[in-house]
């Protein structure tokens, strides 16, 4: 997964490999690749939790596709999200593209992924070049593609913003994790944009540093608040996210009235 832009100020190890280190502190264990910077996150007393904020606000794409089927996942991290979605979302079919097996077998030993069958499955592959492949098509992406420094290469260019288009179905949600730090954050949101003909909305994290991205195939129905503010409100209860303090939250970044937000399309 992403890195956040927070630092892990200790820990013990518990693992250290080629690519992947694993520290624990005050019961939380920590997912590192090759620095400081903490690309997941598990609280031990709650594995199944959302720990990181900019993981719970990736999933404010339910309001816009509250009953999503099938989703792609291009990077794995300690598999927090897909941990989630596997335990609250029973009808979601899950595919996860993970670069490294290291990644893979730690998310699995040290951050409880459950084992793949008819709902998850977790594939070794490169993700820019499999969605470039993808040949049937899903209703949500979810896209979380930092080491511990920067954006990976393959997700700093155009063409795979306009294979992710095509690879979802009509009514198909984009979801993307990006650092607002970076120096490069313009360039990749302009990327977005472009592939996805303006229909994009931003969501800050609730803790500074992360920017949620949200694209959308075709225009989406659901941006009044009115009923945006409905849909939050189910979810909040379902699911035990603050779905209404993000649809507060799409104001701060995103043309909006008093109606409901506005976007080119």
């Amino acid at each position: 997964m992403m890195s956040v832009l927070g630092r892990w100020l200790g820990g013990a190890p518990l693992y250290r490999g080629a690519e992947v280190e694993v520290r624990e502190k005050d019961g939380v264990r920590t997912l590192h690749l090759g620095s400081e910077t903490i690309q997941s996150a598990m609280r031990l007393d709650a594995p199944n939790a959302l720990e990181l904020a900019y993981t719970r606000a990736m999933m404010a794409f339910l309001l816009f596709a509250s009953k999503p089927h099938r989703i792609l996942m291009i990077g794995l991290g300690g598999g927090s999200v897909s941990k989630f979605m596997y335990h609250r979302l029973p009808q979601v079919r899950q595919t996860v593209i993970e670069v490294s097996s290291e990644v893979i077998t730690v998310a699995r030993k040290f951050f409880f992924l459950p084992p793949d069958d008819g709902r998850l499955s977790v594939e070794l592959g490169e993700g820019a070049q499999y969605v470039g492949r993808c040949t049937s098509p899903v209703d949500v992406m979810l896209v979380d593609a930092y080491d511990g420094r920067s954006l990976a290469e393959a997700f700093k260019v155009d063409s795979f913003y306009h294979a992710a288009r095509a690879a979802l179905a009509r009514a198909g949600v984009l979801a993307m994790n990006l650092w607002s730090s970076d120096w490069a954050f313009d360039h990749n949101l302009q990327r977005i944009e472009r592939a996805f003909f303006g229909r994009c909305i931003c969501l800050p994290a609730e803790r500074p540093g992360n920017v949620i991205v949200f694209a959308f195939a075709e225009a989406p129905r659901r941006l009044q608040w009115r009923e945006l503010n409905e849909t939050a409100g189910t979810l909040e209860q379902d699911l035990g996210l603050p779905f209404l303090q993000y649809v507060a939250g799409l104001k701060k970044m995103n043309q909006h009235d008093a109606h409901g937000l506005r976007m080119n399309a």
